[in-house]
């Protein structure tokens, strides 16, 4: 056939024939193509710098996490106490009721100053007036009179003083306490004490559960924790009245209990 060169390499015999000189170009183009695309086919291996190959999906296992909660509580002595005390007194009128609390909370106010309270430890907590009913049998409610009241907080630093304290309200003329409860100033450098009794209360939990299901504890995944918090220990409201020449009242504070919880999620494995 004119037009067609035989490639370098072959016989005589294949030069020959023209079919045959045909199909062995063709088979040599045929080879030289299959060597130019091979090194492409190869998978290239990334980059000295560059970022990890990616396992694919099917690779990849999920965690097996648990997630529990972690309280943790200290005991400490309070070193602060808060009470609610003032007058309730009852008149014809509501004028009348109003003018005998507010001559009896002065005294009040005196005599806790006496006692030692400075002024930023007094609140007034709550003032009210209302009317007060008789109801009798079989008859619409008649009105006796009024009632009036004034409640202040005081807060008593120096827990010796408190039942000194109490005694000066009646004196002055104080004749309720509405609550009292003991507490700690400043409870935030007791706080990691409860924080870690938390976290070692989390992950006991956490080897137990692990344990009994064949997993051990591998890590700890995250750590939250929820506002922190003592617990006051709290007393029932009362009624007072003058005691006179008794002894001063005796006052027991025990202890504080500070609790925090925090949640964490651990990470098991076999």
């Amino acid at each position: 056939m004119p037009g067609i060169t035989p490639p370098p390499g072959l016989t005589e015999t294949q030069k020959g024939h023209p079919m045959k000189r045909l199909a062995s170009a063709l088979f040599v183009a045929t080879a030289l193509a299959g060597c130019a695309t091979a090194p492409m086919a190869m998978a290239q291996p990334p980059a000295p710098n560059g970022p990890p190959m990616m396992p694919p999906m099917s690779a990849i296992q999920p965690e097996t996490t648990i997630t529990l909660s972690g309280v943790g509580t200290v005991d400490h002595a309070p070193d602060i106490a808060i009470i609610s005390v003032g007058v309730s007194v009852e008149a014809k009128t509501a004028s009348d009721a109003m003018q005998q609390q507010a001559t009896q909370m002065a005294g009040v106010f005196a005599a806790v100053k006496a006692a030692g309270i400075a002024d930023r430890d007094m609140q007034t907590g709550n003032i009210s007036l209302n009317p007060v009913y008789e109801y009798p049998n079989n008859a619409r409610p008649r009105l006796t009179g009024y009632q009036a009241n004034n409640q202040i907080t005081i807060k008593v630093r120096k827990l010796d003083t408190l039942g000194k304290t109490l005694d000066a309200v009646v004196k002055g003329g104080g004749n309720t306490i509405n609550g009292i409860s003991f507490s700690i100033d400043q409870p935030e450098k007791f706080q990691n004490d409860a924080r870690i009794e938390a976290i070692k209360d989390a992950a006991a939990k956490a080897e137990l559960y692990a344990q009994a299901v064949g997993y051990r504890v591998k890590r700890i995944v995250t750590i939250s924790e929820q506002e922190f918090y003592p617990q006051p220990v709290p007393m029932m409201a009362m009624r007072l009245q003058d005691a006179g020449g008794a002894p001063e009242t005796q006052i027991a504070a025990g202890e504080v209990s500070l609790t925090q919880t925090v949640n964490v999620v651990f990470e098991l494995t076999k």
